[in-house]
């Protein structure tokens, strides 16, 4: 057994001090060395999962269990994306946090002060960075249940102090409304695994065999399971926390939060209940899908209604976090992998948003407004190809990755319902399909004010943004339409994992 996980995940841990030292001598230029340590663990990580289908690395952790480290079908799409975003994003963040951090210490008199306050802020947030970074990779490799909530919870505490040291607006009182939606659920989630680990009498997920436990007390697991992580996936109802979070955090933080974290519930959703409480699954379907499409039409609905670029694009993400309860609660293989798929293709498509928006609002010197904006892809017609892009893959137009995984999803949805004769899942997918108008609607409107039209009199002198933003940018809108060409680099492993544990053919 090579350590090759063990030291993608700690790696950028123990490396987040140093990189702090750095930052304090050396400022901004830390950023290179934080996109090396993560450019080496993406690299270890596809490493693994080109070694094994199946790629699993054991440690002893007693008397808890094993500390395990699995690489599989279902992890893979989401490590993968997480440590590509982490990567790309790293390289976004040197530019954009100089200038985040510029702003706030620019007031300061004394040059001296200014330059070594400069230097402490951005070397603490490359330190949060990379323990962040790690935190959402760990969460989705654990084989443990007290190690996934441990790598749960250390995603959530770096991402507080990233949006309450660096972010705008009311940030203080903002960072505590994410902190404490997220760790309540976080502690929903933790009364479920706890009892589950107890009554099953083990906390490796692969020991765990809950046939002859008490049917009535597993629903009501699943039940504090699947609300704890909704809380995370911003369902409907409890994505209170996330318009505020993902808009007022520093840009590359809601290019993290919104496409790479939040979507890590749906991965405990079918790595816990689908392979650990499959019964208990199937009981609760029906009512998720529901709560998926609620989901979908409110978010969409919201961002129809939204002036500042960012919040958005936040509500925008509450609408494709439906789309992924939706294709979870399938009960399909093909619906399952669909919704898998879709945390990739939200993952590249709403990041190069994201990493738009925060491009616009540097070189525009803060402009957060869509009235305020307006023909801007005659002066950053870079930024306004990759955006397009990203617009694409969110409404889910051929070759982007986005139409892969939408005709997975609602291919799969419609499997099932015909599976199970459900006239009332039928009708619920009709209705979420009918609701990628409003995907569609939303997301045009938005490119055709922002990015075309006259260009008003305020904007004529904008330009591009420098090499470190905008190939960031194209790099990613590479990736989004590769992926959507080859879809099979997602689905080739993901298909059969899911089809051994729901059944069907993954031909």
């Amino acid at each position: 057994m090579q350590p090759i996980l063990i030291q993608a995940v700690f790696l950028p841990i123990i490396l987040s001090p140093v990189v702090y030292v750095l930052g304090r001598k050396i400022g901004a230029r830390a950023g290179w060395f934080a996109f090396a340590a993560l450019l080496y663990s993406t690299l270890l990580i596809l490493l693994a999962a080109g070694s094994s289908p199946d790629y699993l690395e054991n440690y002893d952790w007693q008397p808890i269990g094993t500390f395990g480290l699995r690489l599989d079908g279902l992890s893979v799409p989401f490590a993968a994306t997480i440590y590509i975003l982490s990567t790309v994003l790293a390289v976004y963040s040197i530019p954009y946090m100089t200038h985040r951090i510029e702003e706030e210490v620019e007031e300061i008199q004394d040059k001296a002060e200014r330059h070594r306050l400069f230097n402490h802020k951005i070397g603490l947030y490359f330190t949060y960075y990379l323990a962040y970074a790690a935190g959402m990779l760990g969460t989705v490799l654990a084989t443990n249940l007290i190690q996934f909530y441990i790598f749960f919870e250390l995603m959530l505490i770096p991402s507080f102090f990233l949006i309450a040291q660096f972010g705008y607006g009311d940030r203080v009182k903002i960072s505590l409304m994410y902190f404490l939606w997220t760790h309540v659920g976080a502690l929903l989630l933790l009364a479920g695994l706890l009892a589950l680990g107890f009554l099953s009498g083990h906390f490796d997920m692969s020991l765990i065999n809950t046939a002859s436990m008490n049917q009535s007390v597993l629903i009501w697991i699943a039940v504090a399971i699947t609300v704890g992580l909704f809380v995370k996936l911003a369902a409907f109802g409890l994505h209170i926390w996330l318009p505020y979070a993902h808009a007022e955090a520093p840009t590359p933080i809601s290019a993290l939060l919104s496409p790479a974290m939040i979507g890590i519930g749906g991965y405990a959703v079918i790595r816990l209940l689908l392979f650990l409480l499959p019964a208990q699954y199937e009981i609760i379907t029906f009512a998720t899908s529901i709560w998926g499409l609620i989901t979908i039409i409110y978010g969409g609905l919201m961002a129809l209604n939204q002036d500042d670029i960012k919040r958005f694009l936040a509500y925008s993400s509450v609408s494709q976090m439906g789309y992924i309860i939706f294709g979870i609660s399938s009960a399909y293989y093909v619906g399952v992998s669909g919704s898998v798929f879709q945390y990739v293709s939200h993952g590249t498509g709403k990041a190069l948003l994201f990493m738009a928006a925060g491009s616009i609002i540097m070189q525009t010197h803060g402009i957060r407004s869509i009235s305020n904006l307006g023909g801007l892809s005659r002066r950053l017609p870079i930024t306004a190809i990759a955006a397009m892009v990203g617009f694409l893959a969110i409404i889910g137009v051929p070759p982007m990755n986005g139409f892969q995984s939408e005709w997975m999803l609602f291919y799969g949805s419609f499997a099932g319902a015909l599976k199970t004769g459900s006239t009332a899942k039928l009708f619920i997918t009709a209705a979420a399909l009918v609701a990628t108008a409003l995907t569609a609607g939303y997301t045009l409107v938005m490119m055709k004010r922002v990015f075309y039209g006259e260009t008003p009199e305020h904007l004529q002198h904008v330009k591009e943004a420098g090499l470190t933003v905008t190939i960031p940018l194209l790099a990613l809108a590479f990736i989004t339409i590769l992926l959507g060409i080859y879809p099979g680099l997602v689905t080739e492993r993901l298909l059969p994992v899911i089809a051994s544990v729901l059944g069907g053919g993954a031909s």
